[in-house]
């Protein structure tokens, strides 16, 4: 096991239980071994054995109990705030292949909701990128970027097909610090439907992104579009640990996306 012998049972058993599920040992849609089962196998009372499942419960990762038989949960890959900012780094942590088509990289003024969330004047540059971002050859996400020009222009330099465009700034020394991100459910609309090879309409998991830099710079303003039966998104939470969970009440009609 990965994680420290000395912690507690319940915590290396979710751990092992977690690995077996990642490995395939327990496939997605498979029933795990009783208790009794384990019990046996591990050489302890159904204790730590019910913490442990309840743990992976707790992280959508087994589904069951109140009298249901523990399942695995059918595979869909999450991405974990961790990660949020690498498409390419949260689907090479999954086991996928990640994938982008370039569709657009260009100069051009900002649009008003894109100057507002970079501290913009009215009228001044940005760099717009529109790619679509594949999982194992499947479309699976619409990336509409936009950099201020002092970033953006490193990008008429870098092939944005060959990889990710956050590894490459990183690498330039760009100060990718923080970011803030909105998610909701819109439709589908045209466009959309057609770069991801889907009706037009169906639901999407749009994610709203503004970057900055340690010194709190708007560098990166991106509204990412998600096939919600490929993707979704997990934040973790402990006692001492909380994450910053803000639920906004908003104006905009629901099932638009322009």
């Amino acid at each position: 096991m990965s994680i420290q012998q000395n912690a507690p049972l319940h915590v290396r058993l979710a751990e092992e239980f977690m690995r077996r599920i990642s490995d395939g040992t327990w496939p997605p849609g498979s029933q795990l071994p009783s208790e009794a089962v384990l019990c046996k196998e591990f050489g302890t009372s159904r204790g730590p054995i019910r913490q442990a499942l309840a743990s992976l419960r707790a992280e959508g990762a087994v589904t069951g109990g109140r009298g249901r038989p523990p399942m695995v949960r059918p595979a869909v890959p999450s991405q974990s705030f961790s990660t949020f900012n690498s498409f390419t780094e949260w689907a090479v942590g999954i086991g996928k292949t990640p994938g982008q088509r370039t569709l657009e990289v260009a100069l051009r003024d900002a649009r008003p909701e894109v100057s507002e969330a970079l501290d913009l004047e009215a009228g001044e540059k940005v760099v717009e990128l529109l790619r679509v971002r594949y999982l194992d050859g499947v479309p699976a996400m619409i990336e509409r970027t936009c950099f201020i020009l002092e970033v953006g222009r490193l990008l008429f330099d870098f092939d944005t097909d060959s990889g990710s465009i956050f590894a490459f700034l990183k690498g330039q020394g760009v100060d990718l610090y923080s970011a803030r991100h909105t998610i909701d459910a819109v439709a589908a609309n045209e466009e959309d439907a057609e770069l991801l090879e889907q009706a037009e309409g169906i639901p999407l998991l749009r994610e709203r992104r503004v970057t900055r830099s340690a010194s709190g710079m708007a560098i990166e303003y991106s509204e990412d579009c998600y096939l919600p039966e490929l993707t979704n998104f997990t934040i973790d939470n402990t006692a001492e640990r909380r994450a910053a969970l803000v639920r906004v009440h908003t104006e905009e009609p629901k099932g638009t996306h322009d």
